[in-house]
């Protein structure tokens, strides 16, 4: 559970890094850099433990698999409320098509 919550605070903070200077497209590129690579420090405090921690419990293709489908919940709600844009049809397949992906990881064959 600690595992799902680092990676979970480690994708808020990178999501806001990758894509919230969206929003200040007036801003200086150089300034976005700089603000984003800050943030992504502070990503980098919770993705460290957490696959650390996670390393234990789980292999680290299994990591990798939560940590995609975590990245793209949070991009869901980030997109929806903070940038404003519409999920449309076709990205919710595509997303789910990622997610059949965790079936695989995840099952011991």
């Amino acid at each position: 559970m600690k595992t799902i919550l680092l990676l979970t605070l480690s994708n808020i903070f990178m999501t806001f890094a990758w894509y919230g200077h969206l929003k200040f497209k007036n801003t200086a590129l150089w300034k976005a850099i700089l603000i984003s690579w800050l943030i992504a420090f502070v990503e980098y405090c919770f993705q460290v433990p957490a696959n650390r921690l996670g390393h234990v419990n789980f292999s680290a293709a299994q990591l990798k698999m939560m940590q995609e489908v975590i990245t793209l919940v949070v991009f869901c709600v980030f997109s929806v409320l903070y940038l404003k844009e519409e999920l449309k049809w076709n990205y919710l397949v595509g997303f789910a098509l990622i997610l059949a992906a965790v079936f695989f990881v995840f099952r011991e064959w």
